[in-house]
């Protein structure tokens, strides 16, 4: 397993610092970041729903 070097960063979703950008910069991280909440909102509903139909299916579900 490769060690992982202290100059590349990981996952770096913000260039800068909150206090650094402008409004209009912080409006539109705002769209995006609810534009990502909407796609993770839609998958959730996507799995929910396969796992209704495997549960229907083959008799799952029960808690």
């Amino acid at each position: 397993m490769m060690a992982i070097s202290d100059e590349e960063p990981i996952l770096v979703n913000t260039p800068q610092t909150l206090e650094q950008m402008s409004v209009e910069e912080l409006e539109v991280r705002i769209a995006q970041l609810k534009d990502g909440i909407a796609a993770c909102e839609r998958e959730i509903e996507k799995k929910r729903a396969q796992k209704a139909a495997a549960d229907a299916l083959f008799g799952g579900g029960g808690d």
